[in-house]
């Protein structure tokens, strides 16, 4: 069967959904391509934020679970994403820019011979931009072409994906002799792995951790992460394959802009198959993706109730013009 082609998207939680529009809007310039609901819990938002089409491998998604509490950060959690940026100058814009902004962040680091910058937002959500001077592997996407940000240094899609566990022996079997994944490099206890062509997008880093605490998922935390596959025959496959080794999983689940296949990996990790397509152009124009309340066909029913449940939020953004900003 195929290898899983690399990134498709992760989905995280915010304590504000207006925030976090704000937030990847106008400090990471990223398109709000989707406005909908977590189909499970149709009282919470579900923003899909990506590159400027709406590319798999470029997607990062949020829930506001009404009344969570905050995430604790600790061993055993999905622990922190990455965004592509061009190369190595890009960085440099970045450090400029957060630092103007106020947003936290370590300065520019190296690891396993990549740039980057490791940064927070409001929720203490961890991110990481990574250079792709010397990438090699999946391509990555479209900057948002009339976002704020310069294209030249603009985030184009998803980089490694970490993940860190007390449970690194088992859960470095089931990346390997599941989901055909490779250990490329370390570095202290940090592990690189791969799948398909490799490079930034393709990637997960696993950190080996019996230190610190048990994670709690809250908001500030990662809820599941997931890999591109090319249809739903693909996923058929992969599900045969997860009963195989007897790992529990969903069974196919129709999300309209792609189908869905989830399996708990190792304690407290979600993974997540999702096909390529259909993707999120159908139900909305280019020029005006996300500012409205979309709703897949089997919840059109239901809109009204949605409707009253979720609080509005302004996403217009067709009749604004924005300024690149170069600092």
């Amino acid at each position: 069967m195929n290898e899983l082609k690399g990134l498709h998207h992760v989905t995280a939680i915010t304590s504000s959904a207006e925030k976090i529009y704000e937030f990847f809007t106008y400090t990471l310039g990223l398109r709000l391509v989707k406005k909908t609901v977590n189909q499970d819990d149709i009282k919470t938002y579900h923003l899909y934020f990506t590159d400027d089409v709406g590319s798999p491998g470029t997607d990062m998604t949020f829930f506001d679970f009404p009344g969570i509490p905050k995430g604790v950060h600790g061993t055993n959690e999905i622990s922190k994403t990455s965004f592509r940026v061009p190369d190595d100058a890009a960085l440099d814009y970045w450090i400029k820019r957060f630092d103007r902004l106020g947003v936290k962040h370590t300065g520019i680091k190296e690891q396993f011979g990549k740039k980057t910058i490791s940064f927070v937002d409001f929720d203490d959500q961890a991110y990481q931009l990574i250079s792709d001077e010397f990438n090699e592997g999946v391509a990555s996407g479209t900057p948002w072409q009339k976002g704020p940000i310069p294209l030249e240094y603009a985030i184009t899609g998803l980089g490694p994906i970490f993940v860190r566990t007390s449970y690194f022996d088992y859960f470095k079997e089931v990346l390997e002799k599941v989901f055909f994944m490779r250990e490329i490099a370390q570095e202290d206890s940090f592990h690189l792995f791969e799948m398909g062509e490799g490079g930034n997008g393709a990637q997960v880093v696993v950190e080996y951790n019996t230190v610190l605490p048990q994670a709690r998922q809250g908001f500030g935390t990662v809820h599941h992460t997931a890999f591109r596959v090319d249809d739903r025959s693909e996923l058929d496959d992969w599900q045969q394959r997860l009963q195989g080794f007897k790992l529990p999983n969903s069974g196919y689940v129709e999300r309209y802009y792609f189908g869905s296949l989830y399996t708990n990996v190792a304690p407290s990790i979600l993974f997540e198959l999702a096909t390529d397509g259909p993707g999120f152009m159908g139900d909305e124009p280019y020029e005006t993706l996300g500012e409205k309340l979309s709703l897949p066909p089997f919840f059109e029913e239901k809109r009204e109730q949605i409707e009253s449940l979720v609080r509005p939020i302004d996403t217009v953004r067709s009749t604004k013009t924005f300024e690149k900003e170069y600092e």
